[in-house]
């Protein structure tokens, strides 16, 4: 099997109180790793996909699973887009901070194409609390640099638009029930505290 489970860049508990241990024990160790199994039982025949580190993934894996996305369907474009979706989805994130907010040019374009970033805040919760069932709410940037908040069913990516994923939130119920139950827009309003801007700027200018 050549498909791998990524290795989280940070430790388990090192979201909590945002994202409990427990949470990452089911959402990663489980749900994720399921995905990964599930993956390599339906490609028997992968290329192998190790390289360099990336955004707490191998960068060579993340550039198959895109293939991957973009150019099959069924079982096979489910659990690689999950897989995509998640490791694009873990490694946003570092220890909580309250007053986190985007750096460099990513700032400059948020204010831009929302006008503030409260604006877009609001925006991005209000993308993740109101779709339906589940998927994920994601920042994007299209092939002018523009920024677009978008709303992905399931195990959907912006890349499938022809858009380049920068920032997501992960509204399927295992990401956030042990710890906020059904109170999805807690969650969301809970996420700022932990996400990783240096990533985020780093894929807007990758």
């Amino acid at each position: 099997m050549n498909y791998e489970l990524i290795k989280l860049p940070y430790e388990a508990d090192a979201l909590e109180p945002v994202i409990s241990k427990e949470t990452i024990a089911f959402h990663h160790g489980k749900h994720l790793a399921g995905y990964v199994n599930n993956l390599n039982s339906l490609t028997p025949n992968p290329s192998p996909r190790r390289g360099e580190l990336y955004d707490g993934g191998s960068h060579r894996q993340l550039e198959a699973l895109k293939e991957l996305v973009l150019k099959s369907e069924g079982a096979i474009l489910n659990n690689a887009g999950q897989i995509l979706n998640h490791e694009l989805y873990f490694g946003q994130f570092n220890a909580p901070k309250a007053d986190k907010k985007p750096v460099g040019k990513l700032a400059e374009a948020i204010v831009r194409d929302f006008g503030s970033f409260e604006a877009f805040k609001e925006a991005f919760q209000k993308a993740g609390a109101t779709l339906f069932g589940s998927g994920w709410a994601w920042l994007s940037a299209d092939k002018d640099g523009k920024l677009v908040i978008t709303q992905e069913p399931n195990a959907a990516n912006p890349i499938q638009k022809g858009l380049k994923p920068l920032l997501t939130f992960d509204v399927w119920e295992h990401a956030y029930y042990l710890d906020y139950q059904n109170r999805r827009p807690d969650h969301l309003a809970a996420l700022w505290q932990i996400i990783d801007w240096d990533v985020i700027e780093k894929r807007f200018s990758f």
